[in-house]
């Protein structure tokens, strides 16, 4: 088995969506990179369903690998943000996989905490961030699990003092001479 994390924004399909539809091709996906990741998963895998674009960003559930080989319909679809107009029925350029529900986290962990947790500091979402799909170590993935238990609060951030500006002082200028 072999463990990942998909990005996705939650106004545009989020947990609770993919909760109401249990399985979901995970099209859209125009990152050749993010494609590769998705050709070399298996049915079975564990996914990570992480919330971005949003505030916060963070992992909001699980999801699982449910069918791999898909071919992502949206590109053919001429009123779709993810058309591609080079790729036809008898080549597709863009495939991806189907995911299936496992569950939404008790506590979403947020970006921030995972930042501050040194057990993920090598975590390709830490290095690479702005990649859609990216593997994830065992480790990582179960310490993300774990941490889903218990509720976490951002620290507050430390208030800035405002520098007083100070008022201009003004020169005093050279009393004039009287002439005599």
């Amino acid at each position: 088995m072999k463990y990942w994390l998909m990005k996705t924004e939650p106004e545009e399909f989020s947990i609770a969506d993919l909760a109401k539809r249990r399985l979901e091709p995970w099209s859209g996906v125009r990152s050749m990179f993010a494609r590769f990741h998705m050709r070399n998963m298996t049915v079975g895998d564990a996914v990570l369903f992480y919330h971005s674009s949003c505030n916060p960003p963070g992992v909001a559930g699980l999801a699982k690998v449910a069918k791999v080989g898909v071919i992502d319909e949206t590109q053919f679809d001429s009123k779709s943000k993810y058309y591609d107009e080079k790729s036809t029925r008898e080549k597709p350029r863009w495939d991806c996989v189907e995911v299936e529900y496992v569950k939404t986290l008790p506590n979403p962990v947020l970006l921030e905490r995972i930042r501050g947790e040194k057990k993920l500091a090598n975590m390709v979402l830490l290095k690479q961030g702005r990649l859609s799909v990216q593997p994830v170590e065992q480790a990582e993935y179960e310490h993300i699990v774990s941490l889903a238990e218990t509720s976490w609060e951002p620290p507050p951030k430390p208030k800035v003092k405002k520098p007083v500006a100070k008022k201009p002082v003004a020169k005093k200028q050279p009393a004039a001479r009287k002439k005599k």
